[in-house]
């Protein structure tokens, strides 16, 4: 009785067999005529913001009624001062549309005024996401760029980052 070899595909090949099935598909959904699913027509736009160490995760749901929902909290409650929520709000008064999206985010590390950055960030992300031409208003207010400013790390020797023990000279 003869053995079974087992043939062995190369890892190029194995992509080449996954991307197939995909590309035929969407082959046959434009001979059928059926038009790729488009932006507008999504649930949500999905977007991350970031900033020192906290991190947000942005649902933006458009034709909404301007619920705002943080870590299963609303927006009020979860950010309690006025300022900050103020400054989560600012793209989209940025972009005149305040109260036409429902979102939610979930917010983790760092504190409340970093968090609060970080669902900024994300929020005009996902806004982007949304409609493209947002996006020159949105960068020029400076909504898409992440503010890489961090804690620096302490060095051996010293108090802090910086801050020297205190020097005797006798």
């Amino acid at each position: 009785m003869p053995k079974k070899v087992k043939k062995t595909i190369h890892p190029k090949e194995k992509a080449d067999q996954k991307e197939e099935p995909t590309n035929v598909a969407i082959a046959k959904e434009a001979e059928a005529g059926v038009a790729p699913k488009s932006r507008e027509t999504r649930l949500y736009h999905f977007a991350v913001g970031r900033r020192k160490t906290s991190s947000a995760v942005i649902k933006l749901f458009p034709q909404g009624k301007g619920e705002f929902i943080v870590n299963e909290k609303p927006l009020e409650q979860y950010f309690a001062e006025p300022f900050l929520s103020d400054l989560i709000l600012v793209p989209f008064a940025t972009i005149g549309r305040e109260k036409e999206f429902d979102i939610k985010a979930q917010v983790s590390g760092g504190g409340k005024h970093s968090q609060a950055e970080a669902v900024r960030h994300g929020i005009a992300r996902a806004l982007v996401g949304f409609d493209h031409e947002l996006r020159t208003t949105l960068k020029k207010s400076g909504f898409l760029t992440r503010d890489s400013r961090a804690k620096e790390r302490k060095k051996y020797g010293l108090k802090r980052a910086r801050k020297a023990p205190q020097f005797s000279k006798r």
